[in-house]
C-alpha cells in the first residue's frame, strides 16, 4: 500500500475526494473515473476550477451498480 492509499484508508473525515482519490477507492483508472463523472453515473461537484467527488458517492455508485446487476 503506497502513502496515498494509506492516507485514504486512515482519513475517514474527508467530505470531498479528488477524482484520483475516488478512482483509487473504486480501484479504477483516473480516465475511467472522469468518464463516470461525465456520464453522470458518479456524482461530483465543481468548486471553482476544481472537480471534487463527495466521499459517499463511490459507495452510492457501487450500490446502484450492484442493484442493477442483481435485477438483471
Amino acid at each position: 500500500m503506497d502513502t496515498a492509499q494509506l492516507a485514504d484508508a486512515i482519513d475517514t473525515t474527508l467530505v470531498l475526494l479528488t477524482v484520483e482519490e475516488a478512482a483509487r477507492r473504486l480501484r479504477i483508472g483516473r480516465t475511467t473515473c472522469y468518464g463516470l463523472i461525465r456520464s453522470g453515473e458518479l456524482e461530483s461537484i465543481d468548486i471553482g476550477r476544481l472537480r471534487r467527488v463527495p466521499a459517499d458517492a463511490p459507495a452510492a455508485y457501487l450500490a446502484r451498480r450492484r442493484a442493477a446487476q442483481q435485477a438483471a
